[in-house]
């Protein structure tokens, strides 16, 4: 019922004009709009706000005038340790599927993690994941010890997104054709992985910020 908005109040002050709101789903001209039919995550609703000449009273502003742009950047850096660690979490579903179905599996008289085409795949999605959680135990601890997590968060979120995205592919891959059946849950993680590599900044803007911050 209520919605935290970031907008520009003085579009000539540019980042410096930007505010961080509250608005009441009551109020005159606000709308929300349909819920998206998106391709992952369905759990989480996704729906537009519309806005027409809605008069916001300036008590509901959060924080000094001009504080939106800096509030949001927090958003942003805090924001992607979660995503980082949502990332995890599917990449890791992924994996232990994948090892559980391996035992159960079987081709040519035995389960298939006999087999070393599949030994490999585990390998890796386990050398990954591994990965991944240090990394976003990294950006957390930098959060948690008051350092700049600028960086440790953008690499975190980086990688654990692509391996969320690449070890949903494998998990698929080695269901075979039960990795395309809804009633295994690997084709959701490979659906649910791929926001993770966009929102709260794309794979692109996380590499934008490591590098502006190695090259400081």
């Amino acid at each position: 019922s209520v919605y935290l908005v970031i907008a520009q109040t003085n579009p000539e002050l540019k980042s410096r004009g930007i505010n961080v709101l509250i608005v009441d789903k009551d109020m005159p001209g606000f709308q929300q709009g349909p819920k998206e039919n998106k391709l992952g995550i369905r759990g989480s609703d996704t729906c537009s706000l519309l806005f027409t000449d809605v008069k916001v009273p300036k008590e509901n502003r959060i924080g000094a005038d001009g504080f939106g742009f800096k509030f949001a950047m927090q958003v942003l850096a805090g924001g992607r340790i979660g995503i980082a660690s949502q990332a995890l979490g599917i990449a890791s579903g992924s994996l232990e599927l994948s090892i559980k179905y391996a035992k159960e599996r079987k081709a040519f008289g035995v389960p298939i993690a006999q087999h070393q085409a599949i030994q490999f795949k585990l390998a890796d999605m386990a050398t990954t994941v591994e990965a991944a959680r240090l990394l976003c135990l990294k950006a957390a601890a930098d959060k948690d010890n008051g350092l700049d997590y600028a960086k440790s968060g953008a690499m975190a979120k980086l990688f654990a997104s692509k391996t969320a995205m690449d070890a949903a592919v494998e998990a698929v891959q080695i269901h075979g054709g039960y990795g395309f059946v809804k009633e295994y849950h690997v084709e959701r993680f490979m659906r649910d992985a791929k926001i993770t590599q966009i929102y709260e900044g794309t794979s692109e803007i996380q590499k934008i910020v490591i590098s502006r911050e190695i090259l400081k």
